[in-house]
């Protein structure tokens, strides 16, 4: 069968399953369009959370950062999974046992304030709306690719397909589109990495393959040989950490950690189930869930940026006689120019495709003298790499047109849940925990309804113009959630003296100083060209990267609530005594 109709079979086949399960599973009450009605099973909601968890950022950008990234990328792969440890042990039972439908609820009446629930809503907001841009994103990038749009329909299409089956649903209609979507993502991830594993190392399991020697009879492993291949053209090994600062790893990781334990759409899913044991029993599930993905990341990108770099440069040396002309270039190259992702520049005017690192100056200057090269003519996306690994690969059709299928579901389970938490940021703690205490449960799922119209439309809206990739975008929502949300949970469950005036400054004051640190290097609203500041190692301060500032902004948290604390009257003995009976176990 031809791609494109395959592609239009299994795509179209994964969108039928999800809207027939959230007409299905519609919400008819609050409690189902908030929490599910409280009754999901702990594997089916650790499912779940993987789905919603496991992001575009996950299934279309993070191996395509490790492609590129080498070692470095292994931030990412430590601070979103670590996060779950912190999740699991820290936040979730405590906060299913306070048994509230939201994080501005618990902060609300944990700290005995209405100012406390705004700030909250607040941070919450910002953060949602910066995650979800990353989401459409990939959806885009996506859509472009595989049905043929350019990104603004593309980005339509994307925004149409989650907002139909989010509003019908709810949470309920969520949660079991999620449990799909999750199954159709992990193949999609899965299938196409076993393939390339064989290929390339004879192993069919790719996290022993990466570690295996390479097919080609030379009894060379797959990294030495991936160190070879790039170090030829002028980037450092692979194997080595050439991105990031010892400083920067370290607090990007922390970042990413303390992030994923604040992620407000992460946290509800755990208000989900019916017991408190069931909380961490489906933290559990979750992350083995969730390794199924992220141990097969590695061997994906690594595996991705040698076919690239093999598809480029044909034979073992690098010179004019083994670089692919450009008139040869293979169908997927074709395919993915059309989406602007991929893009060739003929510099020097010979036909042929030069794909080497022009910022190494030593190389360049080799390059040029040597033959001809005036830079690097060949840009790739990152965000392209997992979606373009099949087709590099030469896979079947299937193949490709289910990575299509597991790209979109990875996008779009994410956003339902983002659009969720925003709508009900606004309905329920905005409308009927404030300014509208009286608004009846029809009128309050309605407000829902049109929160996540308008949250769906600034998204797509700003997803066109992201300041950055989709995993690095979605870093930068990590970090918000780290400097706001996180330290002001942890006070909350376990500093009793915590009182509201601590909590409120600490939260405005890591929220505040993190949002600034990106506005100075990344700009207003994502703006191209209203960043104070050039977006790199030399103009961070201190060498500290905006995605790792969130761990500052933490810090700068709990000292301003310690300090305000101590200079405030104590909270109530009830909201202290509230505090003890929430840790102790039953």
């Amino acid at each position: 069968m031809e791609l494109q109709t395959m592609i239009w079979l299994v795509v179209g086949a994964s969108f039928a399953l999800y809207f027939g399960i959230a007409i299905w599973s519609r919400a008819g009450s609050t409690s189902e369009f908030y929490v599910a009605g409280k009754g999901v099973h702990p594997v089916a909601n650790g499912m779940a959370t993987a789905a919603d968890w496991m992001s575009a950022a996950s299934f279309i950008s993070m191996a395509g950062l490790i492609a590129f990234l080498g070692y470095s990328g292994s931030v990412y792969l430590m601070g979103w999974t670590g996060g779950y440890v912190l999740l699991a042990l820290l936040l979730a039972p405590y906060l299913r046992k306070f048994g509230k439908f939201t994080v501005p609820d618990f902060i609300a009446d944990r700290f005995y304030s209405e100012t406390a629930r705004i700030v909250a809503v607040i941070s919450l907001l910002v953060i949602s709306l910066t995650y979800i841009v990353g989401q459409m994103t990939g959806v885009a990038v996506a859509f472009s690719r595989f049905l043929e749009l350019d990104l603004l329909w593309g980005m339509v299409v994307g925004m149409a397909v989650v907002f139909s089956y989010t509003v019908l649903g709810g949470m309920k209609g969520i949660t079991y589109t999620q449990i799909a979507q999750y199954v159709v993502l992990i193949f999609a991830y899965t299938v196409p990495a076993i393939f390339i594993s064989f290929q390339l190392t004879g192993w069919v399991i790719p996290q022993i393959g990466l570690g295996s020697t390479v097919t080609d009879g030379s009894g060379t492993y797959m990294l030495e040989k991936l160190n070879q291949v790039v170090t030829d053209i002028g980037f450092a090994e692979y194997t080595t950490n050439a991105a990031f600062s010892t400083l920067n790893m370290f607090l990007l990781t922390m970042a990413l950690m303390i992030g994923t334990a604040g992620l407000p759409h992460v946290i509800v899913r755990f208000f989900t189930v019916p017991r408190v044991r069931d909380a961490r029993k489906s933290a559990g599930w979750a992350l083995i869930f969730i390794a199924l993905l992220y141990t097969t990341a590695p061997a994906v990108g690594a595996m991705a940026m040698y076919n690239l770099v093999k598809t480029v440069h044909t034979g073992d040396t690098i010179g004019a006689e083994t670089t692919l002309a450009y008139e040869d270039r293979p169908e997927w190259m074709r395919t993915w120019e059309g989406t602007g992702l991929l893009t060739f520049t003929d510099k020097n005017e010979d036909g042929l495709i030069q794909f080497y690192n022009d910022g190494n100056k030593a190389f360049a200057t080799m390059a040029e003298e040597q033959y001809g090269w005036k830079g690097n003519e060949l840009n790739v996306n990152r965000d392209i790499m997992v979606l373009a690994n099949p087709e590099i690969a030469n896979l079947p059709n299937w193949v490709i047109a289910l990575v299509a299928a597991g790209g979109i579901a990875a996008a779009l389970s994410t956003a339902a849940g983002l659009l969720l938490v925003i709508s009900s940021s606004v309905s329920h703690d905005l409308l009927k925990g404030v300014f509208m205490k009286g608004i009846s449960e029809k009128n309050e799922l309605m407000a829902g309804r049109i929160a996540m119209t308008g949250a769906i439309l600034l998204a797509g809206y700003l997803g066109l113009n992201p300041p950055g990739f989709a995993a690095e975008v979605v870093a930068l929502a990590f970090g918000l959630a780290a400097s706001s949300l996180f330290p002001v949970l942890m006070m909350g469950i376990f500093y009793k003296k915590m009182n509201k005036q601590g909590a409120i400054a600490g939260m405005l004051a890591g929220l505040l100083s993190t949002v600034l640190y990106i506005f100075i290097y990344k700009g207003f609203f994502f703006i191209p060209g209203t960043n104070l500041f050039a977006d790199t190692a030399e103009f961070w301060l201190f060498g500290i990267s905006p995605q790792g500032f969130g761990t500052i902004g933490a810090v700068i948290n709990v000292a301003v609530a310690l300090v305000v604390c101590r200079m405030t009257a104590p909270p109530p003995a009830e909201i202290q005594e509230l505090v003890e009976s929430v840790r102790v176990p039953r």
